[in-house]
């Protein structure tokens, strides 16, 4: 970190920002503070002269809304995202976005602390960022975001902060006419050849990171800068340095075919079966790094908002104006790794945690007074190593664009290749220490940035600078080593130029000589290069598919391993055009029948394609199996039974006209043909006669409820028995705990009790018997301290069970007798468990599920689905074979052995991925079928094989 400088922001919203925490390509990071709540924040805020690019601003938007998608787990959900900051002077005012703050390290200065990393670090590190890839790969899509400095090392694991290559990029340059150039600090095989990136492309480029964890170096370092792109596209990696059990899976990463990559899950499972947090559980760090993060948020801790109107942060050497940075050294949070010297006229900066030098130029490290050396042999990854001294003078005004086309005007100062300067060589005067140290002979990258290209020209004194320049480090690799552009190999840029799938906008007509061939061949010269503005674009990956031109080769399979997610069979995705469906069930192993709130819609279970739609089954509740030829929907204000094949009302019977204008609840529960509900509606009671010579008092409207019973074969009512009204307006909502020869069970949803029935239980929760046949109430019993939320089940012996504070507890359903207890996680509640064979199967809020035997109440086995708690206890569902466990929450779905409860894999997804699309919050939901688990989040359903 280091203090605010004088032209920084000094509001985001609620937030106040305290210190600069790093700089990126395209945006620059603070730390910030609510000064109402306390609440420290990470604010990430788009460079001015960048956010003015319409194109950057609607890329900007659409990696935060991904961010957003991905919540949870190693993504720090946002808290806050405006358009404009407070800004102390008149200038463009920046795009910005808020996320939580977690003292964490960047991974290349936690690899400049602490070495090479040990093994268990490295494969926590992995395996947190192969779960979250996970996510984003299950709706197709790349993420794009990896790099040394956008993965954080954090107390409890590692934490992803990038979401698209924006975040990710090595610089970002604004041209004229609002173009925008973005270039990564890295390359991977097809994208050397032309070839569209792809979630396999994010799996080469975590190969990188691992192999730069565990060795402190890239795996392609040998040989020139000029070969290196040659060398990832056709070398083996050099991997000797990585720890044995590791280089295998690292190396398949790494493969130069796409399709022999593993998939994200894979690299999750093989790094750590048991997630990454289970890996992390009790420490993970080493003592240099743990300390360093300790320290960071101690010092953030102490950072105190500064003076209204203030250009300094207290702790500051340097005053606005003065030459060189300001000092750094009492900024708290600025921290120093051991040992680690600072360099003259930077208070030590370099050493300071966090801080990331995105305007460094190649050639910064020359040696010499206030210079910084580094040992050639020594090759890093991307812009990590020593740092040389910052200026605060703005680079925007002395930079220009690396590989401009247009010749430098005279004014400008010669090129490195034009004239060499010796080692040690002074800039001319007013050029910035980080960007004026002269290129190496020949344009050899400097030590620290081995595949930075040669230095730009820069503006002399006096002449006029050029607009948008870049932002960032040195491409690392060098330009010579690419194709050319679209215009020639003096055209376009210099390094490789990400292709960024961007939110649709405006676009003028197309040329009519321009084919959708001469577009696609334009982008692969280019190495996946775009240059988007005004509305024109040549892109590559534009969100269109091209015409296959010629017969690709099979790609090869896979690796599979344990952990992880099987390929589904199926996905479906519900339009955009309509609601998220409220209600899904699976009727007769055929359809998968969806409910939403302006209709009915059925997918094809064999193929996953829609069938039909029809709105009159609209806001319906599950449908259910009305024989073996009709579909049965219940909708707010008729019954209806729908043709399979075409979604045809065949039948339909009105609450009105069947059931005495009762108001129909939600159902109870199922059994073969009946169905159980409550239903009630509002009856007058007269005033009773007033005594001789007193005023008649108000007649009253009185709820009547009842619990009914209906053959919906037979479309008729079984039976019909009154029960206490519920809360207003006064039907209540039961629920059937289980179903015995002569009886229900019957729980009443705590929400739908009246005040005075919570007070006359004595916060203790009912169960109703009910006889089958009849419907007469039979008994109402309590059983131990069980609440009326506690969670409840039976089975047909006549055993009950509940959640009874933090334990589960077994009865005696018509006795209250209590048969055994089963103890639980200190500060969880167990959820509803599921009964199946001799084993009743285990679920609570510390995010574990398990099986006890149902006899003795023994535990069997209790497992972690690894889902950072606490929360509401996962849903447990079984596979129709009773083989296969499977727990759905809000951040994941996890499949076990039911008989031993190992873990057999883990699905995550972030739910539709259009740029414009709403947050993804809803929970998965999880419905077996044979040999199929359909897993539901919000609008997209998956068809998984399971045993």
């Amino acid at each position: 970190m280091e203090a605010l400088r004088q032209d920084d922001p000094r509001r985001f919203g609620r937030f106040t920002a305290l210190a600069r925490f790093d700089e990126q390509a395209s945006a620059v990071r603070y730390v910030a503070r609510d000064t109402a709540s306390g609440e420290t924040a990470l604010v990430t805020a788009a460079r001015p002269e960048l956010a003015a690019v319409p194109v950057f601003s609607r890329r900007f938007r659409a990696e935060a809304r991904t961010a957003e998608r991905l919540a949870g787990g190693w993504v720090s959900p946002p808290l806050e995202t405006g358009k404009a900051a407070g800004t102390p002077g008149d200038g463009p005012e920046p795009l910005w976005t808020a996320a939580g703050y977690v003292a964490a390290l960047p991974l290349d200065e936690a690899v400049g602390i602490a070495g090479p990393l040990p093994e268990r670090v490295v494969r926590v590190l992995g395996a947190g960022i192969a779960e979250t890839l996970s996510r984003v790969h299950a709706t197709g899509a790349a993420l794009q975001g990896l790099a040394p400095g956008t993965v954080l090392l954090a107390a409890d694991g590692p934490r992803l902060t990038a979401f698209g290559p924006l975040g990710a990029a090595a610089s970002a340059e604004a041209g004229p006419e609002d173009r925008l150039s973005v270039r990564l600090g890295y390359l991977t095989p097809e994208q050397i050849a032309g070839e569209e990136v792809s979630a396999a492309s994010d799996l080469f480029v975590l190969g990188l990171l691992l192999a730069y964890a565990a060795t402190g170096a890239t795996p392609f370092t040998e040989g020139p800068a000029e070969g290196a792109s040659r060398r990832i596209a056709e070398d083996e990696p050099e991997l000797d340095g990585v720890p044995q059990e590791l280089r295998e899976l690292i190396a398949s990463c790494l493969a130069k075919d796409p399709a022999e990559r593993p998939s994200a899950g894979t690299v999750a499972a093989e790094l750590a079966l048991e997630g990454a947090a289970g890996l992390a559980r009790g420490g993970w760090l080493p003592e240099p790094l743990a300390a360093a993060v300790a320290d960071q948020e101690a010092r953030v801790r102490a950072l105190e908002v500064p003076a209204a109107g203030g250009a300094e942060t207290p702790g500051t050497d340097g005053a606005p104006g003065a030459d060189g940075v300001p000092g750094t050294d009492g900024v708290p949070g600025a921290y120093r790794a051991p040992g680690a010297a600072g360099t003259p006229g930077t208070d030590g900066a370099p050493g300071a945690a966090g801080t990331r030098d995105a305007e460094e130029a190649p050639g910064a490290e020359t040696a010499g007074p206030g210079g910084i050396e580094e040992d050639r042999g020594t090759t890093r990854f991307l812009n990590t190593g020593p740092r040389p001294p910052r200026n605060d003078t703005p680079t925007t005004q002395l930079a220009l664009p690396q590989g401009a086309a247009a010749p430098p005007p005279p004014a400008l100062a010669p090129t490195a290749q034009q004239a060499p300067a010796a080692p040690g060589a002074s800039a001319a005067p007013g050029t910035p220490a980080a960007h004026s140290a002269p290129a190496a002979p020949g344009g050899a990258p400097q030590p620290g940035h081995p595949y930075a290209a040669p230095a730009a020209p820069y503006a002399a004194p006096g002449s006029v600078p050029p607009a948008g320049p870049p932002h960032g480090g040195p491409t690392p690799y060098p330009a010579a080593a690419l194709p050319a552009g679209a215009g020639g190999a003096g055209a376009g840029g210099g390094g490789p130029m990400v292709s960024l799938p961007l939110p649709p906008a405006p676009a003028p007509a197309p040329d009519p000589g321009a084919s959708r061939r001469t577009l696609l061949t334009i982008a692969a010269a280019a190495v996946g290069g775009l240059v988007v503005g005004g509305g024109a674009m040549a892109a590559l990956g534009s969100g269109e598919t091209a015409a296959a031109t010629d017969d690709k080769p099979a790609p090869k399979p896979r690796r599979t391993l344990p952990g992880q997610a099987p390929e589904p069979r199926w996905t479906y995705t519900h339009p955009a055009s309509e609601a998220p469906p409220l209600t899904a069930a699976v009727w007769q192993d055929e359809l998968l029948v969806l409910t939403g709130e302006s209709q009915a819609a059925a997918v094809d279970l064999r193929t996953g394609k829609r069938r039909w739609q029809r709105a009159d089954a609209a806001k319906g509740q599950a449908a259910l199996a009305a024989g073996t030829d009709l579909v049965f929907v219940a909708s707010p204000t008729e019954f209806l039974w729908l043709a399979p094949k075409d979604g045809k009302v065949v039948h339909r019977v009105r609450y009105t006209e069947a059931f005495d204008d009762l108001a129909v609840g939600p159902l109870a529960g199922s059994s073969g043909p009946v169905i159980w509900f409550t239903a009630s509606h509002t009856v007058t009671v007269k005033a009773p006669k007033p005594k001789k010579g007193k005023k008649k008092g108000k007649d009253k409207q009185v709820p009547e409820a009842f619990f009914l019973a209906y053959d919906i074969v037979r479309r008729k009512e079984l039976w019909r028995t009154p029960v206490p009204a519920g809360r207003a307006p006064g039907t209540p909502s039961y629920r059937v705990a289980a179903e015995r020869s002569a009886d229900i069970l019957v729980r009443q949803r705590s929400a739908s009790l009246t005040p005075a029935e919570v007070r006359a239980a004595k916060r203790k929760g009912s169960v109703r018997s009910f006889d089958q046949k009849t419907g007469k109430l039979l008994w109402t019993k309590q059983y131990g301290a069980a609440t009326p939320e506690a969670a409840t089940a039976g089975d047909e012996d006549g055993t009950l069970y509940a959640a009874v504070g933090t334990d589960l507890e077994a009865f005696e359903a018509d006795t209250a007798k209590p048969l055994w207890r089963v103890e639980g996680t200190e500060g969880s509640v167990y959820g509803t468990p599921l009964i199946a064979g001799p084993l009743v199967h285990t679920t609570e809020s510390s995010q574990s599920v398990g099986a006890v035997e149902r006899e003795s109440g023994r535990l069997v086995w209790r497992r972690s689905t690894e889902v950072p708690a606490p929360g509401n206890a996962p849903s447990i569902t079984l596979s129709s074979s009773e083989k296969t466990l499977i727990a759905a929450d809000a951040v994941q779905v996890t499949a076990f052995a039911a008989d031993s409860g190992e873990r057999l894999w883990k699905f995550q997804d972030i739910g539709a991925a259009e740029p414009k699309g709403a947050t993804v919050s809803a929970p998965y939901r999880v419905l077996t079928v044979g040999k199929t688990a359909i897993v539901q989040r919000e609008r997209s359903f998956y068809a998984f094989p399971v045993a």
